[in-house]
């Protein structure tokens, strides 16, 4: 028995020496020679290295493909944030120095884009960048190089941030692609920036009164919704130099002119003052667009009624018929403008130049109306003229021996100018010879009064041109265009 229990303790013990070795030889395998390992004074300038820095370990470096980089340990222990900025320890549903003096709030603001202008709905579309820089004491924590912590949008639902809102907009958002765009960052000493990405559309009262002429000058209003002045004082961060624009902003039918800041106070009767931001821009409308699609139009029109003044006054088809279109196409423009136009209860300087050019094609209608009658009124008169002629001529013998005689010849066509020149003849002077029935004429023998011959002379110039119906359409040729460029020497005038 202790012969085989000696060999038996023999074997154990060759067995654990075996296996202690291979435990040595792995521990080996595994780690680095003692005089491998460099100090880290002779390797920081040693390219392709990282200084690895762990709580509670010694420095050490190793070989990276990254550039050199130093890690603050602050940010590589594994700590919640609540922890590290003691959220859990605080209120936060109150605002920093709460029943003390009010708090700072700076804004600065970025325009990204001005999107739209609407003037049917009054408003307009802007995205921006909002940026808020307050100080809240129970968000300081220790560094040790003094840097900041960047968190997102998660964080702010934690702790106290300004209530800021846009005063009079009607529709707004945060952009959430493709999360949501906020960014919070707290400084070790307490600081806290906060900004979000938004669009917001806010109402823009304009006045077109000047229209398409005009300016406009629209105002976006930033304010806390339930902190008054003694709560939360709401400023400029950098005064002007807050509001940041791109340069590359730029509407169809806007040129934009300024961007600048003002701030004041709002009252209110039921909650008292508040700090109120503005940020104002003043755009000037386009005319070339308003120009090509309105003005150039009715202008044409105004002039292609003109047309029918130099038309026959007997081509009756043709002078209503163009009259007539232009007075539609009038009228569709003037519908045309009004659609994309708020319904305002005052006047625009582009009805003012399209009713005037309503008027005036209107009128040219009105003219050849005047022409038509006036003509088909001469005819009649002068077919009974040429009746009572040959009544007379079949009656009347001769006129020999009568003083102061004139001769003239008369035919179913005679002209207006043969017609004028009897009204200086007296009707009982009147007298004819014999008619040819070949040719349908007549010789009349006229005798001259020679003392009423001054008087009636005088009285029948002056009615001239409502006999002539030519002499109408002769004066509308000079009186139209010249009223029309008149008109429109006055209206550029006083709108440019």
């Amino acid at each position: 028995m202790p012969r085989y229990t000696r060999v038996l303790l023999l074997v154990l013990c060759v067995s654990l020496i075996g296996e202690c070795r291979k435990h040595r030889s792995r521990k080996k395998r595994w780690s680095a020679p003692a005089g491998t390992h460099k100090p880290a004074k002779e390797l920081a300038g040693t390219p392709d290295t990282v200084v690895i820095v762990r709580p509670g370990s010694e420095t050490r470096m190793e070989d990276s493909p990254l550039s050199k980089k130093v890690v603050d340990g602050t940010k590589s222990r594994k700590v919640k944030t609540s922890h590290l900025l003691r959220i859990d320890e605080h209120d936060f549903t109150m605002r920093p120095a709460f029943a003390g003096p009010a708090v700072p709030v700076g804004v600065d603001v970025q325009v990204e884009s001005l999107d739209s202008i609407s003037e049917v709905d009054m408003d307009f579309t802007m995205t921006l960048y909002l940026r808020h820089y307050w100080k809240d004491e129970r968000l300081a924590f220790p560094s040790a190089t003094n840097k900041s912590m960047t968190f997102d949008g998660r964080l702010v639902k934690k702790i106290w941030v300004p209530d800021v809102f846009f005063v009079h907009s009607k529709r707004s958002f945060i952009h959430d692609t493709t999360t949501d765009n906020i960014m919070l960052r707290v400084f070790p000493d307490g600081h806290v920036l906060y900004s979000l990405r938004v669009t917001v559309t806010a109402a823009c009262n304009m006045d077109f009164s000047r229209f398409p002429l005009d300016s406009q000058t629209c105002t976006l209003e930033l304010e806390s919704y339930a902190y008054t002045d003694e709560d939360l004082m709401l400023y400029w961060k950098s005064g002007d130099e807050s509001l940041s624009t791109d340069d590359r902003i730029s509407l169809s039918q806007f040129l934009i002119q300024k961007f600048h800041t003002t701030s004041r106070l709002a009252f209110y009767s039921s909650t008292g003052w508040y700090n109120r931001l503005y940020i104002n821009f003043t755009l000037r409308r386009h005319i070339f667009f308003f120009l090509l699609q309105t003005y150039f139009p009715a202008t044409l029109m105004v002039m292609l009624s003109w047309v029918s003044f130099w038309i026959d006054r007997r081509a009756v088809p043709a002078r209503v018929s163009l009259g007539i279109t232009t007075v539609l196409t009038m009228s569709t423009i003037i519908t045309g403008v009004n659609a994309s136009m708020p319904r305002v209860s005052y006047i625009k300087a582009v009805d003012i130049y399209l009713w005037v050019s309503f008027v005036f094609v209107f009128l040219s209608v009105l003219e050849y109306a005047a022409v038509n009658y006036l003509t088909t009124l001469r005819d009649g008169k002068d077919r009974k003229l040429r009746e009572k002629v040959k009544e007379q001529s079949q009656t009347l013998p001769c006129t020999c021996g009568m003083p102061h005689t004139k001769t003239m010849m008369l035919d179913g066509t005679y002209s207006e100018e043969d017609a004028n020149s009897l009204a200086g003849y007296t009707r009982a002077s009147m007298v004819a010879e014999d008619i040819s029935d070949k040719q349908e004429q007549m010789v009349v023998h006229l005798s001259l009064d020679n003392e009423s011959t001054g008087t009636k002379k005088k009285g029948i110039r002056g009615f001239r041109i409502i006999q002539n119906t030519h002499t109408i359409d002769t004066y509308s040729r000079m009186i139209f265009p010249g009223s029309y460029i008149l008109f429109n020497l006055i209206y550029w005038c006083v709108y440019c």
